[in-house]
């Protein structure tokens, strides 16, 4: 599912994003809803006083049916006069603050249209030559006036996707919201790092696990704000009535379901297990038995040290013994999510497996061999490494 987010500020005011949650942005963003913004391009009135000199004089009544004759005058001049167009796509850039009579201008020169003044009549008998929004725009050279003004004022501008895989932490998304957003990673870090979650209304601590994974689509120069908005939005449209009724009866907050299912989207080889190794950890949770997530003992290791370790030995589980994601050394969940779960990894922390696993190791296909006690678990570890 695809969440489309797309600028579509009108041409005297500001660019506007749209975001499709069900989500933009494909892209819900994905999936296309959005709001409009802005005001409308400016209108020339010389072609309007030629009109009003021609049929000033006529009573009111018969405004209606001059104006379709006007209309139906100006498409047959169009139809013997108009020059050939080379068809194909053309992308045209709609800058703010430009007048209709530039519109029509920009159109004829990327040879979208090939009567302009005929085009701003069309508009102006139609009402729409003051509701066209800025923006960038694939239109197809040749067709019919109504197509075109109806993308330009719908603000249908051209999109872009961002695909945010599910488990990253904020630090690897940051690279693909500053090419989204149009704007430097470090700074797109420093945003993410400082906002608070307080502000968008999700449990924290920070936006870490609530910037919701999947692929969007945006227009350019949207600003980092809104991709973010868009993907908060993306968190939020997860918790249906009936998901809120599951993680009542779990006995858990939206902060601790959310970190336990960041956990299993990162131990979890595959969506298949992951209410499995759900279920070992609502049991280790239930009996006071520490989690021993490797996970969280990485990203520690990346908080404290500036990097995961490909074999996670001792050593450097010991050395973020102080540190509260260490799962290893701390009991319970950790202070808040390790990363983005998508939806299959929220679902089976709702609803885990009903097991009595307690211990679990990943074999060398990804998979895991799932034990009851520490005697099975040694024995898998021992047939996997080959003793």
């Amino acid at each position: 599912m695809e969440r489309e987010a797309t600028s579509d500020g009108g041409l005297a005011g500001e660019h506007g994003a749209t975001a499709e949650a069900r989500s933009a942005s494909d892209d819900a963003p994905a999936a296309d809803t959005g709001t409009t913004s802005g005001t409308g391009v400016t209108s020339q009135p010389r072609i309007a006083g030629r009109i009003r000199k021609v049929f000033g004089r006529r009573p009111v009544v018969a405004w209606g049916g001059l104006a379709t004759l006007v209309v139906a005058i100006a498409v047959a001049v169009f139809a013997l006069t108009a020059p050939e167009l080379p068809g194909g796509e053309a992308v045209v850039e709609i800058p703010q603050g430009a007048t209709f009579q530039e519109v029509a201008g920009i159109l004829e020169a990327e040879q979208v249209i090939g009567r302009p003044l005929v085009f701003r009549i069309y508009a102006r008998v139609r009402g729409l030559d003051r509701a066209v929004k800025a923006g960038t725009y694939r239109l197809w050279r040749g067709a019919p006036y109504g197509e075109v003004l109806g993308i330009v004022t719908d603000g249908r501008v051209v999109t872009h996707p961002m695909t945010i895989p599910e488990g990253w932490t904020l630090d690897g998304m940051a690279g693909r919201i500053a090419v989204a957003a149009d704007s430097d990673s470090a700074r797109v870090a420093e945003i993410l790092d400082g906002e608070s979650h307080s502000r968008w209304e999700v449990p924290g601590p920070g936006l870490e696990g609530y910037l919701f994974p999947d692929t969007y689509r945006f227009a350019e120069g949207v600003g980092v704000e809104r991709v973010v908005a868009a993907m908060v939005y993306g968190y939020r449209s997860y918790w249906t009535p009936e998901r809120r009724e599951l993680l009542a009866a779990t006995g858990m907050t939206e902060r601790e379901l959310v970190t336990l299912a960041s956990i299993i989207q990162a131990e979890a080889g595959n969506t298949r297990e992951m209410p499995t190794i759900s279920s070992v950890y609502h049991n280790r949770l239930r009996i006071g038995m520490l989690l021993q997530a490797d996970p969280t003992v990485q990203y520690a290791l990346t908080d404290s040290l500036g990097g995961r370790r490909s074999r996670l030995l001792y050593a450097a589980i010991d050395s973020v013994a102080d540190h509260a994601y260490s799962t290893y050394h701390h009991p319970g969940l950790p202070p808040g999510p390790i990363g983005a779960p998508g939806a299959a990894a929220l679902d089976a922390a709702l609803a885990p497996d009903s097991t009595d696993y307690l211990y679990f190791v990943a074999g060398r296909d990804g998979s895991h061999i799932f034990s009851r006690s520490l005697r099975e678990h040694n024995n898998a570890i021992n047939r996997i490494r080959g003793r």
